[in-house]
């Protein structure tokens, strides 16, 4: 009698064991679907010939990854093309319409030596693309060096000025660098005024601590020449 008293008493352990290896089971399976989470060039990675099945009409597509953009959640793919003019196709992809992927050829470091054979239409004869090295303080520098430059434009832009007026000082900027404006005047070089309405005759010195007086005659005449020539190409 106790042996059958004690044996429900030891089938509730028996399940507990179960319901561990359950959960162990359903803990793996969560950890396969975290790859649906990854970011798109962990799961699509560059170089990688891949083809790939789209809903809804399941259709099928070739290509190798040219690159993936996370924010807009593209994959670009690229396939070479033959008899045509066209070298390659640029196709893109947006990944929630990827219904199954095949890897056809991986992205490997071997690979970069992989030659395309002329006439060749298979897929996974793509040729990959190099790698390119960059750094973060390297686009951080560009970057930077963009915005400055947009910066630059902004203050050569007048908008007081009349159309001839910002044509004058885009030429004159070009031809001289050190070019600024004082209200709706152009001032060139520190040295020569241009007054509104920006013709040849509105040219004029302005007092200056440095510099011969020949060498500010001549800074007159060549910015006379360049305004009477943006004069006359306007006209």
């Amino acid at each position: 009698m106790t042996n059958a008293r004690d044996s429900p008493s030891k089938a509730p352990k028996g399940g507990s064991k179960n319901s561990s290896k359950n959960n162990k089971n359903n803990n793996n399976h969560k950890g396969g679907d975290d790859n649906a989470n990854a970011l798109l060039s962990v799961k699509f990675p560059v170089n990688t010939v891949v083809e790939l099945t789209l809903s809804p009409t399941r259709e099928s597509v070739q290509g190798m990854v040219y690159c993936t953009d996370e924010i807009t959640n593209t994959i670009v793919l690229k396939k070479s093309l033959t008899h045509t003019t066209l070298a390659s196709e640029i196709r893109m992809i947006n990944a929630s319409s990827v219904l199954e992927k095949k890897v056809i050829q991986a992205a490997t470091p071997e690979s970069e030596n992989d030659v395309v054979v002329e006439g060749e239409t298979d897929t996974a004869s793509e040729l990959p693309l190099p790698f390119q090295t960059t750094s973060r303080k390297a686009i951080e520098e560009r970057e930077k060096r963009a915005i400055r430059s947009a910066e630059d434009s902004f203050r050569h832009i007048n908008q007081k000025a009349s159309p001839e007026g910002q044509a004058v000082f885009d030429r004159l900027l070009k031809a001289c660098n050190e070019v600024v404006w004082r209200g709706e005047s152009i001032l060139v070089l520190g040295e020569v005024k241009v007054d509104p309405p920006y013709g040849k005759d509105n040219c004029k010195l302005v007092r200056s601590d440095h510099g011969s007086g020949s060498l500010n005659e001549g800074s007159l005449e060549r910015v006379r020449n360049i305004v009477g020539a943006t004069s006359s190409t306007k006209s």
